[in-house]
């Protein structure tokens, strides 16, 4: 799952640090990075496990991603001002206590048999997990030399995949393989207890962890950057809104953030289509990591392919690609239709980064404002998965992959052409 920084570049980064090591700093965030992808990856195995033992339609199935990624558009800007508040070593700490709390939760929901306090769990959780992203992204950008900045977020984006890679096995074993030997619903909802009783002991102890680690305190850097000047004449303008591009990049993460998380909350079911894959529940969810797994991979072959590649073309050609290989996925059937659409998570691989990027091009000092703007359209996680599921419910799953098609298509559009940077007419005014 892609990570964001929630207002922050490395590039603007004094150097009156360089030379320090960091390396023990960085090694212990980039284990955030590996837990959040990893916890991020477990809802695609909730959903289908959730939707049997409820008797859940699809679109009350998405209702997982829409509490777990509206949490994204409801704590981030509280999340900043209370790491404002406490500084970034002790946000890190509330927050794995909070995500723990949520893993907690799924005790007594499934315990009650209820479906209401799932939800509610689920919100908790993405609440410590985007008080983390917030807290925990800045320093990745600022610790080290500006030159190392990109290989830093390479390697922490790569951990974050490799937990979303791994997450589908420990899902398939531990939950969707022992909820298919269960007797009864409310024996099967209990499978879900163990599991995140061991998360939520594991972030508590990353939490003891973090407390008693010395890291470098870099409020004083980050505070410097985000009131740095801004290039030419971008300083001029009072509001990050203005800008187009900004602007078109935030429908771009909306719709990017949607499509890869739809798709992969409906892998297990479009493999259990006796059309596509005809499989059991615990096989498919391990195919769950092909999908994310191919986004890691892409990343770094994207790395080194954008060196020559304008970041705009690449884009467009990844999305171009994405949306021929969803199309193949409606209208083929069994191997086909499966390779089509794990294939997607190759393509989604670079799509996070360089729409962020490029939303940001040219906003100089407003750069802070806009990476929040970006972030807040991480929402899209939350609501095309839950239009895809209303979709399924009419039309059919398959069919229901439409909607992806149109998300890749404004991505396309946006590296084609709406990332060059320009003002709105009311900001020229």
């Amino acid at each position: 799952m892609a990570t964001f920084s929630k207002s922050y570049h490395a590039e603007q980064r004094p150097e009156a640090q360089t030379g320090k090591d960091y390396r023990f700093a960085l090694t212990s965030l980039t284990s955030l990075f590996f837990m959040w992808g990893f916890i991020t990856c477990l809802n695609d195995i909730l959903i289908p496990h959730l939707k049997g033992v409820f008797d859940l339609s699809y679109s009350q199935a998405m209702l997982v991603q829409f509490c777990f990624f509206g949490a994204y558009f409801v704590v981030s800007l509280p999340s900043g001002a209370l790491v404002k508040r406490l500084g970034y070593q002790k946000g890190i700490v509330l927050g794995l206590v909070i995500a723990a709390l949520g893993c907690l939760c799924f005790y007594p929901a499934a315990s009650l048999h209820s479906y209401a306090i799932f939800l509610l769990a689920l919100f908790i959780l993405a609440s410590g997990i985007t008080l983390l992203q917030v807290s925990a992204n800045p320093y990745v950008s600022i610790l080290g030399e500006v030159k190392t900045a990109s290989s830093r977020l390479t390697m922490t984006q790569a951990f974050n995949s490799l937990g979303t890679t791994v997450a589908p096995f420990f899902g398939a074993y531990l939950i969707l393989e022992q909820a298919s030997e269960a007797i009864s619903a409310t024996a099967s909802a209990q499978q879900v207890q163990m599991p995140y009783v061991f998360l939520a002991a594991l972030l508590l102890l990353l939490a003891a962890v973090f407390a008693a680690l010395k890291l470098p305190d870099m409020s004083a850097e980050i505070t410097q950057n985000q009131t740095g000047k801004g290039d030419g004449e971008n300083h001029q303008l009072k509001s990050a809104w203005h800008y187009r591009h900004l602007m078109l990049g935030a429908v771009g993460i909306f719709v990017y953030v949607g499509a890869e998380v739809a798709i992969g909350s409906f892998l297990v079911n479009f493999f259990t289509d006796p059309n596509i894959g005809a499989m059991e529940e615990s096989a498919a969810a391990k195919y769950i990591a092909y999908y994310w797994g191919g986004a890691m991979v892409g990343r770094f072959i994207g790395a080194a392919a954008m060196q020559k590649i304008a970041a705009g073309k690449a884009l467009c050609f990844n999305a171009v690609v994405a949306m021929v290989l969803v199309f193949v996925a409606i209208f083929a059937s069994g191997q086909l239709a499966m390779s089509a659409i794990l294939l997607v998570g190759l393509c989604n691989s670079i799509m996070f980064p360089t729409i962020f990027s490029l939303a940001l091009n040219g906003l100089g000092k407003l750069t802070s404002q806009g990476s929040g703007i970006l972030c807040l359209a991480i929402v899209g996680g939350a609501i095309i998965p839950l239009l895809q599921g209303v979709l399924a419910d009419n039309i059919g799953i398959q069919a229901s992959f439409g909607l992806p098609i149109l998300c890749y298509g404004f991505i396309a559009y946006y590296g084609l052409s709406g990332s060059k940077a320009s003002i709105s007419e009311k900001g020229k005014a």
